[in-house]
């Protein structure tokens, strides 16, 4: 049986779990508004990661008759909703800071709460780490913002225990310190959230693959079809982890169709090779009638765009 990515989802949850415990354990022996932003991420890690494993349960669905293309473009409302209460904890920080700034504190116990601080990033680089290689391993936006979510804690919480490590060897005067860190860590915090949506919106918005995916699909068909091989209407998007390709091809009006059958199987299984979770479907049309030149009205890319236009590299035959 293969491996769910459901079980990464969990180790992020678990994470959350023991560093939302001791990150709001080191806020309350400390009285430190930066180490409270750090517990208020944290909070927002747990939802998050509860979130993300709802969606990818409706993410991993089969197609059915009302989701023909699947549900994989649920993964996209987790990341945007990620980045939402990323923004969301990121005003409450703010609000924290503003009232220390008015109304002035000196942490307490700053040592003990430093270090409990730092267990709890290794609890999270480690499980970030792993959440990483599953990403990678179910090509999955889901997992991988959920793993730089996490990354983006540990880089936060290391840049607060050097900042109020300062305190330790400052005068009470100097307990300004504590809110500038929390604001300066909000605006990291607004920092992910934004990349977060945006790369939400881009996924919902069925933006094309990348170029180094044009380039290898480009290539495959060359490799089957010939250098020569003419093309349009090449159109790709991305829903979780599954790509969608579909172009037409235009070959000789005389090929039978058995023979431009067995050329699309071709073309469509090396395309499949190189490209996981790859759905390739190929419309033919005859190379001698004009009709068959409709690029413009169907939409996509041309062969001659991707290569030219495009200033991409020229494919690199495999079997070279």
């Amino acid at each position: 049986m293969s491996e769910s990515p459901r079980k990464y989802i969990y180790y992020s949850i678990a994470a959350s779990l023991i560093t939302m415990v001791l990150k709001t354990w080191a806020w309350q022996i400390t009285d430190s508004v930066g180490l409270l932003s750090d517990a208020l991420e944290t909070l927002v890690n747990l939802s998050a990661g509860l979130f993300a494993l709802a969606s990818l349960n409706l993410a991993l669905r089969p197609a059915d008759a009302s989701h023909t293309y699947g549900h994989g473009k649920a993964e996209y409302f987790s990341s945007g909703a990620e980045g939402m209460l990323i923004l969301i904890a990121a005003v409450g920080i703010v609000y924290a800071s503003v009232e220390r700034f008015l109304d002035p504190a000196v942490p307490q116990n700053l040592e003990a709460g430093l270090f409990i601080v730092l267990l709890s990033s290794a609890v999270n680089f480690v499980a970030a780490k792993v959440i990483l290689r599953g990403a990678e391993k179910h090509d999955s936006i889901l997992l991988e913002a959920d793993a730089k979510h996490l990354l983006t804690d540990v880089w936060t919480s290391i840049g607060l225990i050097a900042g109020l490590g300062i305190m330790l060897f400052t005068p009470p005067s100097w307990s300004f310190i504590d809110p500038v860190i929390a604001i300066i860590m909000a605006g990291n915090i607004v920092f992910t959230g934004f990349s977060l949506i945006k790369k939400s919106y881009s996924g919902l918005m069925d933006n094309t693959l990348p170029q180094e995916e044009l380039i290898i699909i480009d290539s495959s068909i060359r490799q089957c079809a010939g250098e020569d091989a003419i093309y349009h209407g090449l159109r790709t998007r991305k829903a979780g982890a599954n790509r969608f390709v579909d172009f037409h091809l235009l070959l000789s009006g005389d090929s039978t169709i058995a023979s431009s059958h067995n050329l699309c199987t071709e073309i469509e299984s090396r395309i499949m090779d190189k490209l996981n979770n790859c759905h390739v479907t190929i419309h033919v049309e005859p190379r001698e009638d004009a009709s068959s030149y409709d690029c413009e009205q169907t939409g996509g890319l041309c062969g001659s765009m991707i290569r030219l236009n495009e200033k991409l590299p020229e494919p690199e035959d495999s079997n070279s």
